[in-house]
């Protein structure tokens, strides 16, 4: 209200998705109510009204066909102490207070269509500004918030344990994904952050794999991306390593590789970096280490400039974590310009506050290493010959999230076994 002094400020809620017939998805909570309210039920709203510095949660009135099949809801008066508002209402009161609240307004801050949005006919809906500063108030964390975000990682890092302790060969993808779900929500942790990732061998090198279905075979390297979420706040974690209990000499060296990478970009994280320059530093750790291998030849700069490097290394370092799992930006006053040769996704000055994750990769695509156009565009950069006889490999991503902290190095939330040596005990240890 302090940000947006001069109008009406109106979120709704989410509402229950059919999946089919009468079954709904799972409901979660949209993340800018959540934000704000702490409510996890669904249809609700929130009407703010800065002139009279008066909130008001607006909640479904519950009657005895819902309480016979759904169970029980807190009314008004319980949701006001539950979460904390002066003033709770029921939804089907809306209607009634959106009239009287907009005398004196001639902006509103929510939804410029829909039936209820008619009522507010004379006053001009700006959701663009809505949504820029609920992104500035989200982007950087609270303390509370990243307690949470912190509960997230431990109990996450604890499947993630779990699932590396388990893992041999002749196991199934998606008895993995069972292991490191089950421990979530044995934890309590009901709602995954996103889609589990449990990629073994040759699947590793398909960014979102979803099949979670292949056989985990001796000799192949296991990537698994996977997270849950506290009170809508997400973890998001991924470790690559040998099915078999010991890295090959192959699978060290490519792995040694990421690993360095990510280590040096969590070391550069600071406050007042720009995450794009953390992107070029990725890239040159990762194409320093490709030419090492054989795999790339050329100038380093070139390398990156010219995107042969992402021929092995498709993807972003970093995105914003908190509410969604690819969390807002900031706002426009914290977003910069891309400027440069490259294409990066995030552009921001970082922020003590801000969380991040940092989650380079290397990859051996089949799509992108047999395309002919690509083929042509690197062929004095490329070894295409000996980059085929990777393509049996998959990939490796190394993922941890961290906190910016206001001076010193970033803190990191997730506690998993990276180093090889580590790795390679924890896995003896559950065999």
């Amino acid at each position: 209200m302090r940000r947006l002094p001069d109008g009406l400020i109106w979120l709704t809620g989410g509402c229950e998705a059919a999946r089919n017939h009468d079954v709904n998805h799972v409901f979660r909570q949209s993340s800018d109510f959540l934000y704000l309210t702490g409510v996890e039920e669904p249809g609700c709203h929130l009407l703010l009204d800065p002139k009279r510095r008066r909130s008001t949660l607006f909640i479904p009135r519950i009657d005895n066909h819902h309480r016979v099949w759904e169970g029980y809801v807190p009314d008004a008066k319980e949701s006001r102490k539950l979460f904390g508002f002066t003033h709770v209402d029921y939804a089907d009161t809306l209607d009634t207070h959106l009239r009287k609240a907009k005398s004196g307004y001639r902006v509103l801050y929510g939804p410029k269509d829909g039936p209820k949005a008619r009522k507010l006919a004379g006053i001009k809906a700006k959701p663009d500004a809505l949504r820029d500063a609920l992104d500035e108030l989200r982007v950087v964390k609270q303390a509370g918030e990243l307690e949470l975000m912190q509960q997230a990682s431990r109990i996450s890092g604890e499947a993630h344990h779990a699932v590396m302790r388990a893992t041999r060969p002749g196991l199934r993808e998606y008895e993995l994904q069972a292991i490191f779900e089950s421990e979530c929500v044995k934890a309590g942790l009901r709602h995954l952050a996103y889609p589990s990732i449990v990629a073994a061998g040759r699947n590793a090198a398909v960014l979102h794999y979803r099949k979670n279905d292949a056989l985990l075979q001796e000799g192949d390297l296991l990537l698994i991306d996977a997270g849950a979420e506290l009170k809508g706040y997400a973890a998001d974690i991924t470790r690559t390593y040998p099915v078999g209990g010991r890295f090959t000499q192959r699978q060290k060296d490519v792995y040694s590789i990421v690993l360095a990478t990510q280590k040096a970009a969590i070391a550069a994280a600071r406050p007042g970096v720009v995450s794009g320059d953390l992107q070029i530093l990725s890239m040159t750790k990762i194409a320093e280490g490709l030419k090492a291998l054989g795999l790339l030849r050329g100038e380093t700069s070139g390398l990156v400039e010219g995107g042969a490097v992402k021929l092995f290394y498709p993807h972003g370092l970093t995105h914003t974590l908190g509410l969604d799992v690819h969390d807002v930006t900031g706002g426009k006053k914290r977003q910069l310009p891309n400027t440069g040769k490259i294409t990066i996704r995030f552009m921001a000055r970082l922020e003590p506050g801000f969380v991040i994750t940092m989650e380079p990769g290397l990859y051996f695509i089949e799509a992108l290493l047999r395309d002919p156009e690509l083929r042509r565009k690197h062929r004095g950069s490329v070894d295409f010959a000996k980059a085929e006889s990777f393509l049996d490999f998959g990939g490796v991503r190394i993922e941890d999230d961290i906190v910016i902290s206001a001076s010193g190095p970033a803190r990191n939330l997730t506690n998993v076994p990276k180093e090889i040596a580590d790795i390679e005990e924890l896995r003896r240890a559950g065999s």
